[in-house]
């Protein structure tokens, strides 16, 4: 026991020696992100700082500040409470069964008069800590066990199922997904993802029949536009008008048409790309898209340098959560994909989607950070 806390005394980092080992290359990237979300919601608001880009830029000062706060506590701290901030989230989740805000129809908040918070962003984070925090505990070669995989199943279906019920099928499959990847990453063999995604497609049909109407509706939308352009086919066809309009380079700052004559729906939150994509065209969206690339590369290589595999995995699972808001939103204002709500990271309004998304990243700055730092496996004490 001395000789590891002698150890854990050599790993501590004294508060200015943290500062210096700051990322400000992707706080950098963060900012300039940001700053086109600033940008876009101005020009929702035809050239107007009220009501979403002054809120969203104080939502972001604060929120950058709790990032840095939160790179800078010891990462073997996130390990130890990993598991508590999970029970939070889930008792949250239990929380909107039975006090929950409805909203658009949906049961998704909970209001605690003087903020809101939607429980199931709040599990997005939790969920990657507490399974990064079971696979850094599990020995390479007792990760193939079944035994072993029943728990962190477990810790997915769960609230999977509550977040179902809201119903936020969106949040859900992202949450299932984000979760896969902590699973393949941790070691899981690929064979037995083939096997659950083979359960899954075939059972499809079953499914289909739990949905609920929007929700059958938005698939049948997805495929066959035309098949109701006034009703739920509306938003994705007044998108892609809007995206096709914009051309090459775009009408113009507070110039596009579809969205400041009220043609395009949700244009501060989800479709906020399809705006952008209408004011400064191909090369806006392209240019966009660029920035999130170098983020997501800045997450990877961070993980990578991690000598600690909970740091690793916590990394690479946070970098892929963010990953999806940015896929499945541009997707999804595309027509690639169902329209689901989903925001854009960092662009969209919205206080929790933007606290999410920089608490994420303030944790994967702190594996930056603490990159050099070995994590004991033993759970008698995380800081051992």
């Amino acid at each position: 026991m001395a000789g590891s806390l002698g150890d854990y005394r050599q790993q501590e980092m004294s508060l200015s020696q943290k500062l210096w080992q700051v990322n400000w290359g992707l706080l950098l990237l963060i900012t300039m992100i940001a700053c086109v979300g600033f940008g876009m919601l101005y020009s929702a608001a035809n050239g107007s700082w009220d009501p979403w880009a002054s809120r969203q830029m104080l939502r972001f000062g604060v929120g950058l500040v709790l990032m840095l706060v939160i790179a800078l506590i010891d990462i073997r701290h996130w390990l130890r409470f990993a598991y508590l901030l999970y029970a939070v989230g889930f008792v949250l989740l239990i929380g909107v069964e039975f006090f929950g805000t409805q909203g658009m129809g949906a049961k998704r908040w909970l209001d605690f008069a003087v903020f809101r918070v939607q429980p199931s962003e709040v599990m997005k984070i939790a969920m990657v800590l507490a399974l990064a925090r079971y696979f850094h505990g599990v020995a390479q070669e007792e990760i193939g066990r079944p035994s072993r995989l029943i728990m962190p199943i477990l810790m997915v279906i769960l609230p999977v199922l509550l977040i179902l019920r809201q119903p936020d099928l969106g949040t859900a499959l992202m949450l299932v997904i984000g979760s896969g990847v902590v699973f393949f990453l941790a070691g899981v063999r690929w064979w037995k993802f083939a096997l659950v995604i083979a359960a899954a497609l075939g059972s499809l049909p079953v499914a289909w029949q739990f949905l609920r109407d929007y929700q059958k509706q938005r698939v049948l939308t997805f495929m066959d536009p035309e098949r109701d352009p006034l009703g739920a086919g509306y938003h994705i066809t007044q998108s892609k008008i809007a995206m096709g309009s914009g051309g090459v380079f775009g009408k113009g700052f507070i110039q596009g048409t579809q969205s400041h004559l009220s043609f395009l729906p949700e244009k501060q939150t989800d479709f906020i790309f399809t705006m952008l994509a209408e004011e400064f065209g191909l090369v806006g969206g392209v240019t966009l898209m660029g920035l999130y690339f170098l983020l997501m590369v800045y997450g990877l290589a961070i993980a990578v340098q991690s000598r600690s595999q909970y740091g690793r995995l916590v990394a690479l699972g946070l970098t892929t959560t963010v990953s999806l808001y940015v896929f499945i939103n541009i997707a999804m204002v595309m027509g690639v994909i169902p329209v689901v709500g989903v925001p854009l990271p960092l662009v969209s309004n919205g206080g929790t989607a933007m606290m999410t998304v920089l608490i994420a990243f303030g944790l994967i700055m702190n594996v930056y950070i603490h990159r050099e730092v070995k994590i004991s496996r033993r759970w008698s004490d995380p800081l051992a």
